[in-house]
């Protein structure tokens, strides 16, 4: 029974470490930074040509308003450069982004689709510019976003820079509106990473990298954002991140279509931690290897697989002390989890309703979160994951 309890300790500090923890210490080493921190100069007179780079697959029904956006943008129209790879839309939206080809918008369409990495390998050949930001088609910048991107590069040790991805909310988004609460949080967390060292990993929906340091990725890539910003960490630059450069897109549809774009995320994951091993020897990077195993690492491997173990352990314990043994303290705990899963599973039946109590999707989404995990483990090393991506249904 000691085992058993010193085994359910261990993984209970491994899920609380993975979630709430580092951020905790995180957090207090940032605070200790600022006392020591010398002021950065920030070059204003920094005003490069950049390249807009979209990749792009069946995006009519975004297609003008992006191009609108990005003329819309806060930065010498004449220094940017939109350019577009649409290999496999068979949706007529490589024609209607000719239609700009008068205002400078580059289109490169190739019949066969070859999945994201696919594209953006082939169209780095077509960047001509010292910084690339990409984007997707179905997300719109915000005005001042390419401007603060840069205004970061103006510092010769970022070699990548992260946006924010924001998730419109509305009234009547379900359980997946939680997907904003979680995204703030994350953004909170990348906010303390950037100023300890360097963010572990940039947001697909806007990300910008000095072209000179893109490296062609491998074809079956799955998180092409995260495999391309780290290796330009490991390359000894840091990505930094600015909340004020955001892309904004709808929450998912529901908790299905929501489910289908994390379960593609953690066989990704598992896939880069595979891709990116050496960055696990923190003795070679120090607080690069710390960041990515503390904020990555474990969110994608021991963390999920811990909180079935706690569960079933708990379990066991309690059934040894009493489930009616109401003052012991591992019975509580038990009770506890279990109730925890009947909010999650209430959590579903709203989602399925329609039911409107934001703060009860909290459960269900954490739920959902790492079930994901484990269902992209499965589908990783099976082989059954496409590289070709589905976006997921967005809610309107």
């Amino acid at each position: 029974m000691l085992t058993l309890k010193v085994v359910f300790w261990v993984l209970l500090f491994l899920v609380f470490y993975t979630y709430l923890g580092y951020g905790v210490i995180l957090y207090l080493l940032v605070r200790i930074k600022r006392l020591f921190k010398r002021k950065i100069t920030v070059n204003k007179e920094y005003e490069p040509e950049v390249t807009l780079f979209v990749a792009a697959y069946n995006e009519k029904d975004y297609a003008d308003a992006k191009v609108a956006n990005g003329f819309e943008l806060d930065y010498p129209q004449e220094k940017i450069k939109q350019l577009w790879v649409t290999d496999g839309s068979d949706d007529g939206t490589p024609e209607i982004l000719k239609k700009y080809a008068d205002k400078g918008v580059e289109v490169y369409h190739e019949n066969a689709r070859g999945g994201k990495i696919g594209a953006m390998n082939r169209g780095m050949q077509f960047v001509k510019t010292p910084i690339v930001i990409f984007s997707d088609g179905n997300t719109s910048l915000g005005k001042e976003s390419v401007r603060r991107i840069v205004k970061l590069f103006s510092n010769p040790k970022v070699g990548c820079v992260s946006g924010e991805k924001r998730i419109f909310s509305k009234e009547k988004d379900t359980a997946a509106g939680t997907e904003g609460i979680y995204w703030k949080y994350e953004s909170t967390l990348k906010k303390w990473d950037a100023e300890l060292y360097s963010v572990v990993g940039a947001a697909g929906e806007l990300f910008a990298i000095r072209t000179e340091l893109f490296q062609e990725v491998e074809k079956d890539t799955l998180l092409d954002d995260f495999i391309i910003s780290l290796r330009v960490a490991m390359k000894g630059y840091t990505i930094q991140y600015d909340p004020e450069a955001y892309a904004i897109e709808t929450a998912s549809a529901n908790v299905k279509e929501e489910l289908k774009r994390k379960v593609r995320i953690a066989a990704g994951g598992i896939q880069s931690i595979i891709r990116l091993s050496p960055l696990l020897n923190i003795f070679k990077f120090g607080m690069l290897s710390f960041q990515y195993i503390s904020h990555r690492v474990l969110r994608w491997t021991l963390a999920p697989l811990s909180l079935p173990l706690i569960l079933i352990i708990n379990a066991l314990i309690a059934y040894y002390e009493g489930f009616r043994n109401f003052s012991d303290f591992y019975v509580l705990l038990f009770y506890g989890q279990l109730l925890f899963y009947t909010l999650a599973l209430l959590g579903w039946y709203m989602e399925n309703k329609a039911i409107k109590v934001k703060a009860l999707f909290i459960p269900y989404y954490f739920f959902i979160m790492n079930y994901a995990v484990l269902l992209g483990m499965k589908r990783y090393f099976k082989g059954s994951q496409s590289v070709n991506w589905e976006r997921a249904k967005r809610g309107k």
